[in-house]
């Protein structure tokens, strides 16, 4: 079976510092995967790569087979890749309908046609429409991201990443800065996303985290010290050590 993601002895280095060192995933499709580590361990990094934001030293990375290593990072899309940020990215002064439109207008042939107004009964907004009802902010269509919460700009992020249908979707700390509550919605929402759609998490909310995760890989200092299940990896001693000091 092909991979999901393939990422082969992946290295990057800013200066003398090595952020990435010899790095080898293999995720199944549809699997959930939990990368974990302390601060510095080189997580949002590696996402950088597989996204395309960043070119690695040496390696290679493929997504379902092909090899996506030195594509542009507005291609990687088309190949079925998706991503949120650990900074929410969205345009503030846009409303939440808008956002998702122009997301799906990123994939779609008519990117290439600036002289085609986007009007508001055009057939991209009736689906922007479905996408925040997945989400369930439907009620929000109309209002500015940047008066809406940080728990519903969460939401927004996710449905602009779903949007495009991913078949590999990096999420980096969806839970970051969330209170309580919001925490609960977007960990359902997360935990409802269809299976075929490959999830690949970063995520310091041990308990949502672990929870969620199939495989966890545990990185440290840019390399993979641990792999497997959620009970070999939290009983392994290079976890402990790595976490706990010990």
């Amino acid at each position: 079976m092909t991979l999901a993601l393939e990422v082969t002895e992946l290295r990057k280095s800013f200066g003398g510092v090595a952020v990435t060192q010899g790095v080898n995933l293999a995720v199944q499709p549809g699997e959930r995967r939990l990368i974990i580590g302390p601060n510095g361990a080189g997580k949002t990094t590696l996402f950088n790569q597989i996204a395309g934001e960043l070119q690695p030293d040496s390696g290679s990375i493929k997504v379902f087979g092909h090899d996506l290593t030195h594509q542009p990072v507005h291609v990687r899309p088309h190949f079925g890749l998706s991503r949120t940020y650990q900074i929410i990215n969205l345009f503030n002064k846009d409303t939440v309908l808008h956002n998702v439109a122009l997301a799906l207008l990123g994939i779609s042939p008519r990117r290439f046609n600036a002289f085609q107004p986007l009007r508001t009964n055009d057939p991209v907004y009736e689906r922007a429409f479905h996408v925040l009802e997945s989400v369930g902010l439907t009620h929000s269509a109309d209002r500015h991201v940047g008066e809406m919460s940080y728990g519903e700009q969460r939401r927004v992020e996710i449905g602009v990443a779903m949007s495009q249908s991913p078949k590999l979707l990096l999420l980096d700390e969806p839970l970051a800065g969330l209170s309580q509550d919001e925490r609960v919605l977007v960990r359902d929402l997360v935990a409802s996303l269809p299976r075929s759609t490959t999830i690949v998490m970063i995520e310091h909310d041990m308990d949502v985290a672990l929870a969620f995760a199939e495989k966890i890989s545990v990185l440290h200092y840019g390399s993979l010290i641990v792999e497997g299940d959620r009970d070999t990896v939290v009983n392994h001693p290079r976890t402990r050590e790595v976490y706990l000091g010990h």
